[in-house]
């Protein structure tokens, strides 16, 4: 529903309350009290601007004096790059090839960039069509190099943005590679017209940024999903060691309809173990990255082991649960299960690390 004027505002006033009491709006579900607390994308309303709402809605939610209104707020167009304006957009041509049967399906589109050089990338943002954002679940893209490998570089999720990378810091384009969208389309989605397509801006022409940004899939358990009928809390653990010293830049949790939360904590190669962050309430509608404050990034040294604990809720508790009836395990289709984070980091020397760690 919209927001802008008292009119649309005044029959909300009670959930409003509700819900920025419960912090669950603005959206943003990392646990305030666990672990790191600063980051650069963080939207919620200090304490005090929560009991300015609360005092309002108490007080009848008056409307105040209408000649005082301020000039209305004008919204930005949800198909706009967040990065600013890109130096290069690769897109797909061509329909997408949708299931017949109206289930939820999956199309790759592979697409030149045209770079005849390399180029270290300052920031990144993939988005589906222009007419695909309702029918689109999420839009993973990668990096196919001429020499055959192929890397994770972005993704379009629901609540997400694009990546603006440190200013030492980059991810390398080499000349002639070529981008692969990966597609998931919601089940019955409608056929749209357009192709995803990603945007990217550079560093000038000759800088190579200090540190190369690397974003890893991490923390898989090592063993099968396996969430019973009606069961709450239950628990999958799994593990990512860094063979150089690191700094981590961003965290994003990723589950599904029976996501409840997911942690990530350090067991350091002293067997300290530090906790990093919690996603306590995971909602699977916002897949929000953590994108951290420069003077609050992890530091890890070499041999660090990156733990993440997921705990699923397959109950009739779960309102978003499709089917607490069912045992689930896990796999693509949204009635499946996940259990990962991305997680987005570039290494340091030993060096490096020491002089980070004094300066902090």
């Amino acid at each position: 529903m919209p927001l802008v004027t008292y009119a649309d505002v005044r029959p909300w006033a009670k959930a409003i309350r509700q819900k920025v009491l419960a912090r669950e709006m603005p959206p943003w579900f990392v646990d305030r009290h666990v672990g790191v607390k600063k980051f650069k994308n963080d939207p919620t309303l200090t304490d005090e601007e929560i009991e300015t709402i609360v005092r309002w809605v108490d007080a009848g939610a008056p409307q105040g004096t209408p000649k005082n209104l301020p000039t209305p707020h004008r919204f930005a167009d949800p198909d706009r790059w967040t990065i600013g304006d890109p130096d290069l957009i690769v897109a797909a041509s061509g329909q997408p090839v949708m299931s017949s049967a109206g289930a939820e399906s999956w199309t790759d589109f592979v697409v030149e960039t045209g770079l005849t050089e390399d180029r270290y990338l300052s920031a990144v943002e993939t988005l589906p069509g222009s007419d695909a954002r309702d029918v689109t679940h999420h839009v993973l893209t990668y990096v196919l190099s001429e020499d055959g490998s192929e890397e994770f570089l972005n993704g379009y999720v629901g609540g997400g943005h694009g990546d603006m990378f440190p200013s030492d810091t980059g991810r390398l384009i080499s000349a002639g590679a070529r981008i692969r969208f990966n597609v998931h389309f919601h089940a019955g989605a409608r056929q749209p017209r357009e192709g995803p397509r990603a945007a990217f801006k550079f560093h000038p022409e000759g800088v190579v940024p200090r540190h190369l940004q690397t974003v890893a899939r991490v923390g898989e358990p090592s063993e099968a999903l396996d969430i019973p009928a009606g069961a709450n809390n239950v628990r999958h653990d799994g593990y990512f060691k860094f063979e150089k010293a690191s700094r981590l830049i961003s965290f994003q949790p990723h589950m599904h309809a029976r996501g409840k939360a997911l942690c990530i904590e350090a067991i350091l190669p002293t067997m300290t173990v530090r906790p990093i962050n919690c996603v306590t309430h995971f909602n699977p509608d916002w897949q929000l990255a953590y994108n951290y404050a420069d003077d609050g990034a992890p530091l890890l040294p070499a041999g660090t082991i990156l733990h993440v604990i997921a705990w699923h809720d397959n109950s009739t508790g779960n309102p978003k649960n499709p089917d607490p009836r069912n045992w689930v395990g896990g796999g693509g289709r949204l009635i499946d299960e996940m259990s990962f984070a991305w997680v987005s980091y570039y290494t340091l020397t030993d060096e490096e690390l020491a002089r980070e760690i004094h300066a902090r």
